[in-house]
C-alpha cells in the first residue's frame, strides 16, 4: 500500500508541475495551488477508472449482458455523468467553492477545543501499517454509506433528488455516477466532514473513494453475475446491487412506501446485519414503479433530470 501510495504521488507530483502549476500561474490563481494540487489527483485517479472501465469491465458487459441491446441515449448520458465526475469537473468546482468554507468551519472547530479523533490510534502498531489502516477507513466508510443510502430512500425530500440515479432503466457500468447535482453536492460535504473528523489522511481517503467508485461501477454493469452462496455474503455483486434498483422490489417498501433492500454500496454485511438483505438469484427489470404505471417524467437528458428532480425536491420540502 505504501508503495503504490508513492508511486501515485510521484506521478500526481510530475504530471502537476509539468502541465497544472504553470496554468494556475498563467491564470492568476497561484494562491490557489494546494486546491489544484488535491484536484490533479483526482484527476489522474479519474483517468485510471476510465481505463479500467474500458479495458475490463465493458468487455464483460458484452460477454454476459442482462439487458442485449440497452437504450444507446440513456446509456450516452450516464457517460457524461460519468467524465462529469472522474475527469474532476464537479470536483474542481467543489474545491473553489465549498471545500474553503469547510476547512473554515472545521478551523473553527478545533479552535473551540474539539480535536480531530485519529480512528488509527484504537489499534497502535497494528494500525501503523497502511494496508490495515486502510481496511479500517474502508469499513467504517462503508458503514456510513450504508445508512447514508437508507436515508436517501426513507426520507421523501432526499428521495426526489436520488431518484435521478434509480430512474435509468437500463443500467450499465456507467450508471453509477448517474445523480442529481444537489445530491452529489450533500453526499461531498458529509463525506469530507466524517474524513476530517475521523483523522483520515489524504492518500488514504483517496485509496478508499477510488476502490469504492470502480466496485461501484462493477455493481451497476450490464453484467449476469453473482458471487456465489458464500461471496453474495462478503462482497456487493452485480447481481445483488441489481436487485436494489429493481423496480417496485430493490427501493420500495410495501405498497409503494420508500424502504426497499440491499442498501450496501461495498459489504452486505450491513444488510444481512439490519434485516434489509435479499439475495434472490433473479434478474429483475430497473427503474421506478410510477415511470411504467404512472408514466411519470424524470428526464430523458441530463439537464432534463437536473431540473425535474429540484422540482420534485423543492415539492417535497414544501409538503414536509
Amino acid at each position: 500500500m505504501d508503495t503504490l501510495i508513492d508511486w501515485f504521488g510521484q506521478w500526481q507530483d510530475g504530471f502537476f508541475e509539468a502541465l497544472v502549476q504553470p496554468l494556475m500561474f498563467h491564470i492568476g490563481l497561484g494562491n490557489r495551488l494546494e486546491d489544484a494540487y488535491n484536484a490533479t489527483g483526482w484527476l489522474l485517479i479519474g483517468l485510471v477508472q476510465l481505463a479500467v472501465m474500458l479495458a475490463l469491465i465493458e468487455p464483460l458487459q458484452r460477454w454476459r449482458p442482462v439487458e442485449a441491446a440497452p437504450d444507446r441515449r440513456a446509456v450516452a448520458v450516464d457517460v457524461l455523468y460519468t467524465l462529469i465526475h472522474r475527469l474532476g469537473v464537479f470536483r474542481l468546482v467543489f474545491f473553489f467553492t465549498l471545500e474553503p468554507g469547510l476547512e473554515t468551519l472545521m478551523g473553527e472547530w478545533r479552535s473551540a477545543g474539539f480535536g480531530t479523533f485519529h480512528l488509527e490510534g484504537l489499534w497502535p502498531g497494528v494500525t501503523d501499517r497502511a494496508w490495515v489502516s486502510f481496511v479500517l477507513y474502508l469499513v467504517v466508510f462503508d458503514f456510513i454509506s450504508y445508512w447514508l443510502h437508507r436515508a436517501q430512500h426513507q426520507w421523501a425530500w432526499w428521495w426526489a433528488l436520488h431518484a435521478v440515479h434509480h430512474s435509468q432503466r437500463h443500467m450499465t457500468q456507467w450508471s453509477d455516477n448517474r445523480n442529481h447535482l444537489l445530491d452529489d453536492v450533500l453526499q461531498a460535504v458529509i463525506w469530507v466532514g466524517v474524513a476530517q473528523l475521523i483523522g483520515v489522511a489524504p492518500g488514504q481517503f483517496v485509496a478508499v473513494v477510488a476502490v469504492t467508485q470502480l466496485s461501484e461501477n462493477f455493481q451497476h454493469a450490464n453484467l449476469r453475475c453473482g458471487f456465489g452462496r458464500l461471496g453474495e455474503r462478503l462482497w456487493i455483486s452485480p447481481r445483488f446491487h441489481r436487485t436494489h434498483h429493481a423496480m417496485g422490489i430493490g427501493h420500495e417498501g410495501p405498497q409503494g412506501v420508500l424502504g426497499g433492500h440491499n442498501f450496501g454500496v461495498l459489504l452486505p454485511w450491513w444488510d444481512m446485519l439490519f434485516g434489509t438483505a435479499d439475495f434472490r438469484r433473479t434478474y429483475e427489470a430497473t427503474g421506478i414503479r410510477d415511470q411504467v404505471e404512472q408514466g411519470r417524467d424524470y428526464g430523458q437528458g441530463f439537464w432534463a433530470q437536473q431540473r425535474l428532480g429540484l422540482q420534485r425536491w423543492l415539492s417535497a420540502l414544501r409538503l414536509g
